[in-house]
């Protein structure tokens, strides 16, 4: 049996020098941003409008899979 990846993308736009993505943790079900310009790059969590953490429900994340 393999291994199950940890995160899942859900999102991504790519051009000749910048990503964006959105990366789920499937165990926590949190969602993060990625960012990368050129060699730069940074990943944060996504905030709903409370400034709480975006997170996924199991469901949500089964589907995504």
């Amino acid at each position: 049996m393999g291994k199950e990846e940890r995160f899942v993308r859900i999102y991504s736009q790519k051009t000749a020098l910048r990503t964006t993505e959105i990366l789920v943790d499937t165990v926590t079900g949190v969602n993060y941003l990625y960012h990368a310009w050129c060699n730069t790059g940074g990943l944060s969590v996504m905030l709903d409008n409370d400034g709480k953490p975006v997170v996924s429900s199991a469901s949500e994340i089964v589907a995504m899979k």
